[in-house]
């Protein structure tokens, strides 16, 4: 079984869509749904490092 995809994606401006570029600035979109979390996550020690950076921590 496939891992389902978020059809509902979010711009930059605000402005939900189901494209992959916004239809009203162009810029690309992001999913709304967060990935899922796991235990075996290789990256998610550099994730939350860059999280901790970004945040001034």
């Amino acid at each position: 079984m496939t891992p389902m995809k978020s059809i509902i994606r979010r711009c930059g401006c605000g402005r939900y869509t189901m494209a992959d570029r916004c239809p009203f600035c162009g810029s690309p979109v992001e999913p709304v749904i967060p990935p899922r979390f796991s235990p075996e996550d290789r990256y998610g020690e550099y994730r939350r490092r860059a999280k901790r950076e970004r945040n001034g921590r």
